[in-house]
């Protein structure tokens, strides 16, 4: 394994969100992708594309962030990476069978105009495998959720109902959603590791991932730090 392997496997995979987050869209993707055509919506260096590949995917993963993508194509099993926006697809008309997008649509101006994107590349009966920050009880930590914000450049939040409505507005039907970080401690973990822990705090709180976890299966599946959705093209 290539020195740039084990840097992304790190970076992507020991992470306290991310692993769990990448990982539980890829299962609702399934297992087998063989003659699946999949899409990654800002997907940096490609990591989860090229998990997707792994699987059999012909996987595709678009971003504005050359660095990363130059970094992408160092590694074992990666997609095809090409540069664009996620406002302008460089896609026809239902070129893909499955989109993913892990956590950015908050970061996108005009999340609806990147919906219509995914939706427009989408084949009928296509599915949409996406994440989004909630940040259900931000407001009662404003100088926490204001730093996440402003750190990683948080334009808008979404939960499964508004992310419901517009999918809906564009021929996309929820058909499962799962939050993450779903109660108060575990929430105020993931604002305080984003705020004073950065990169290397979300890395080093990886230990905790089963708690969370565990955390999260008792607790209602109805808010959270990080909501999860899988929809699929009318």
């Amino acid at each position: 394994m290539k020195i740039s392997d084990v840097v992304a496997f790190m970076g992507h995979q020991v992470h306290v969100c991310r692993y769990r987050e990448a990982g539980t869209l890829l299962d609702w993707m399934g297992r087998d992708l063989r003659g699946k055509r999949v899409l990654d919506v800002a997907g940096g260096d490609g990591y989860w594309a090229g998990r997707a590949r792994r699987r059999g995917a012909d996987a595709v993963s678009i971003d504005l962030a050359r660095g990363k993508m130059v970094y992408g194509r160092t590694l074992a099993h990666a997609p095809a990476l090409i540069e664009c926006d996620a406002l302008r697809l460089p896609f026809a008309d239902g070129s893909f069978d499955a989109v993913l997008s892990v956590c950015a649509i908050e970061h996108f101006d005009d999340g609806g105009r990147s919906l219509d994107e995914m939706a427009r590349v989408l084949k009928p009966g296509g599915e949409i495998f996406m994440s989004a920050d909630v940040l259900s009880r931000a407001d009662a930590w404003p100088k926490l959720r204001d730093a996440h914000k402003a750190k990683y450049h948080v334009q808008h939040t979404y939960t499964h109902d508004s992310l419901r409505k517009l999918m809906d507005e564009r021929g996309l039907d929820l058909v499962g959603h799962s939050y993450q970080f779903r109660t108060a401690a575990t929430e105020r973990l993931y604002l305080s590791l984003s705020t004073y822990g950065g990169k290397v705090g979300f890395n080093a709180a990886a230990p905790l991932t089963p708690l969370v976890a565990l955390a999260d299966r008792a607790a209602p599946n109805e808010r959270g730090s990080i909501v999860l959705v899988r929809a699929r093209k009318r």
